[in-house]
């Protein structure tokens, strides 16, 4: 007599002699394998499989994840989601305390665009409420970018590139801008449009080699290295 099918949140309803809730908890957090492998979907269906639950299990509910990943130049912004992915999470981000789910890595909205041509940091986020924040609020958050230049400078180079630049017929508001070396201006700025600072560059004689976004809001890159993302938690705000 073939065995019966059921759904791998009743199994472990029974395994674990707690509620359909908490089966499906336990099994949104990753903490449940069927013949060795983890499944993330409650509704998952089993006959006769090896069902296991973690000894370590914990009944908390799988937060959705924001993931903050170093773009290499030349990525489109919103294709970089290809490089979230286990491999290649920055290394040391484990102490983080939060564990890797599968569904971390699906349904992922890019927020706050950065150029192709530009590397930095850029956002992932499955949490609505991060989502909101960044698409709401975004033009008032402040970026700061590191932006390589090449070109003759004058004594009004920085005074120009701080106040009354335009950009496709609107007037900027006031930004910081400051020397990080000779060859190196650091900007300090908000509502950041497609191809505005290589303008605002050119627009004072400067032609720019590079752009790296370093932070947005009070979030950084640090020394995270290109190519690498980390979690963000929800304990830090932008």
């Amino acid at each position: 007599m073939p065995s019966q099918t059921e759904r791998l949140s009743r199994r472990v309803s029974e395994l674990a002699a707690c509620s359909r809730a908490q089966a499906e908890q336990y099994i949104e957090g990753g903490w449940v394998r069927v013949d060795g492998e983890v499944v993330e979907s409650p509704q998952f269906m089993v006959t006769n499989q090896c069902v296991e639950l973690d000894p370590d299990a914990q009944l908390e509910a799988a937060e959705p994840a924001t993931m903050l990943l170093h773009k290499p130049a030349g990525m489109v912004w919103d294709a970089s989601g290809s490089l979230v992915t286990e491999d290649n999470r920055a290394e040391g981000d484990h102490r983080r305390g939060i564990r890797v789910l599968q569904r971390h890595f699906t349904r992922l909205t890019p927020l706050m665009p950065l150029d192709a041509q530009a590397s930095g940091l850029v956002v992932f986020s499955q949490d609505p409420r991060v989502i909101r924040r960044l698409k709401e609020d975004g033009p008032k958050i402040e970026q700061e970018f590191l932006v390589e230049i090449s070109g003759q400078t004058g004594p009004y180079t920085l005074s120009r590139l701080t106040r009354g630049l335009s950009y496709q017929g609107r007037v900027l508001d006031a930004c910081k801008v400051s020397w990080q070396n000779e060859v190196r201006l650091r900007f300090a700025i908000k509502d950041v449009r497609a191809g505005q600072l290589r303008d605002m560059c050119a627009q004072v004689g400067l032609e720019v080699v590079t752009i790296r976004r370093l932070r947005i809001g009070r979030i950084g890159l640090n020394k995270m290295p290109v190519g690498q993302w980390r979690y963000m938690p929800v304990s830090e705000r932008f």
